[in-house]
């Protein structure tokens, strides 16, 4: 497993975004982001793959608006493996 990294993006959505069966192309896998980083929020675009090359664990990255760019890191407070970052 991955060490844990932390991010912190501004996303604005106040409404779920609802998905029915009949939305997904038979055959096909809906992925959902979990990294906050995706331009298609909340359906992941791969976004993470860049991140993942570049963040280290035990670091809090911040993010732009746009979730395109890191505009400050810093340790992460939770620390790795902290109970606002679990294993």
């Amino acid at each position: 497993m991955e060490s844990p990294v932390a991010r912190l993006v501004r996303l604005t959505s106040l409404q779920p975004m609802k998905f029915q069966a009949q939305d997904i192309p038979e055959g096909k896998v809906l992925s959902i982001c979990t990294c906050g980083l995706s331009q298609k929020f909340p359906i992941c675009d791969g976004s993470h793959k860049a991140a993942r090359a570049s963040e280290q664990a035990g670091m809090l990255y911040v993010y732009n608006d746009a979730r395109t760019q890191v505009v400050e890191v810093r340790p992460d407070p939770a620390g790795e493996g902290g109970p606002a970052n679990p294993t």
